[in-house]
This record gives structure tokens, sequence and C-alpha cells, in this order.
């Protein structure tokens, strides 16, 4: 049963991105455009609130994007597969019940399995929204995320970072991304863009079209304690100052 439903999971991806693929290739050739001019607007709509042009702005490309969305082939491909799948999973559960029987055992005693420790992470994917660190004293774990459209800020100054070196990896659609360090810390940046701008240190870069930067710091190599930067984004500015 957990193989039937894996195959057809994985079957509905398949067939979904070639629908995708056809749908933006011959049907739908505008898509790309208004899902991209959609979030712009709600990111730059976003940040001109509370004025009412920004909420005007916000709102109309959210609905714009919504209304790109629901209309299209492959939206509602997706929808009519979860149906059929609730459907199904439905008339076998009418079939076949669950029958859940209570089982009473010993607690078992260490059998030298080796424990794992899970800790929730400072970010997490976003497709809208904006994150930061906390403003007061927070334990360090290393950041990697994809974003969708918002803005990132990670205050170093206010954690105690491990020995050796930390990396920050973040991908941006569209959005901002600040990061502020302490003096005493030796910091490499990689950073892509199609368009925005970049302010690393005294370092700027006012307008950064299709680039690929890379700026270390004098003694990154021979740093005890350093930060790796890497960062992509399709449009928005990149941010390191020292604090």
């Amino acid at each position: 049963m957990l193989n039937m439903k894996n195959d057809y999971i994985s079957w509905i991806v398949i067939t979904g991105l070639i629908l995708l693929l056809l749908e933006v290739s011959f049907f739908n050739e505008g898509l790309i455009f208004s899902l991209l001019a959609s979030g712009a607007m709600i990111y730059f709509g976003r940040s001109l609130m509370p004025r009412k042009s920004g909420k005007l702005l916000f709102w109309a490309g959210l609905f714009f994007l919504l209304s790109s969305v629901f209309s299209m082939m492959t939206f509602r491909f997706f929808l009519l597969a979860v149906l059929v799948y609730l459907a199904y999973q439905y008339i076998q559960s009418k079939k076949k019940p669950e029958i859940i029987t209570p089982v009473l055992q010993e607690p078992e005693k260490a059998n030298g399995k080796e424990m794992l420790i899970e800790k929730p992470p400072l970010f997490k994917n976003r497709f809208f929204g904006h994150q930061e660190t906390p403003s007061y004293v927070y334990d360090w774990d290393d950041v990697n995320i994809q974003a969708g459209i918002g803005d990132s800020v990670i205050d170093l100054s206010l954690t105690v970072l491990p020995k050796g070196e930390t990396v920050i990896f973040i991908r941006n659609l569209i959005g901002n991304v600040k990061v502020y360090v302490p003096y005493d810390l030796e910091v490499t940046l990689r950073h892509s863009s199609v368009v925005g701008s970049a302010e690393i240190f005294e370092h700027q870069e006012a307008r950064v079209l299709n680039q690929s930067l890379f700026i270390q710091t004098p003694g990154y190599e021979q740093a005890s304690q350093k930060v790796k930067i890497f960062t992509s984004m399709v449009a928005g500015n990149i941010e390191v100052k020292r604090i």
C-alpha cells in the first residue's frame, strides 16, 4: 500500500512537471512574466506599507498572483489528482476499515542504537515573509534556506559562534539579505544576483546586473573563527555590515 502511494505521488509530480513545461512553452507563454510581475508587486507593496499606495500594490499583486495560479492547467491537474486520491482512500477505508489494537510491551533496554538530536532551525523555507534572528541572545545554528519573496536579517553579534567555519546559505527569489557581523569576525562572501545592489563593508556596488561577487577579508584563511556567506537571488540587495 505504501509503495502504491509513493508511486502515485511520483507519477503525479512527473506528470505535473511535464504539464507545467508544456503550458509555459506552448499554451501560456506569459505565465512566468505574470508570476514575476505579481511577486514584484507584492514585495514592493509590502515595503511601502502602511502607506495606501503600498497596500493597494500589495493586494493587487496578491490578486494577480492567485488569478495566475488558479488559471494554470497544472494547478487544475494537481487539484484533480488530490481529489481522486482522497476519493480512492475513502473507498478503500470503507472496504477495509482500519482496526487499531493497543499493544502493550515492556520498556526496552538500551540496545546500542545511535541517539539522534533534532534542533529547530533559526530560519525556515518560506515563499512569503520576513525572517530575522531574535533580538536577544540565542544559540547559533548554520543557516541553509530557500526563500521566495521577503527579507532575511541575521545578526551575529547576539550569539556565540563555534570555532572554525560558520556557514550561511540563502537562496532568494525577490528580497533583501542583511548580515551584521562583529568587528573581530573574518568573512567571505559569494553572491550572485540578476538585478540589485551590494554593500559589503566598505565595498559598494550600486547596480548588480547578472553578476557574481566574491569578497573576503584579509585574515580569513588564518582565522580560528570565521563565517562563510553564500547568497543568490533574482532581484534584491545584499548588505553585510560590522556591528
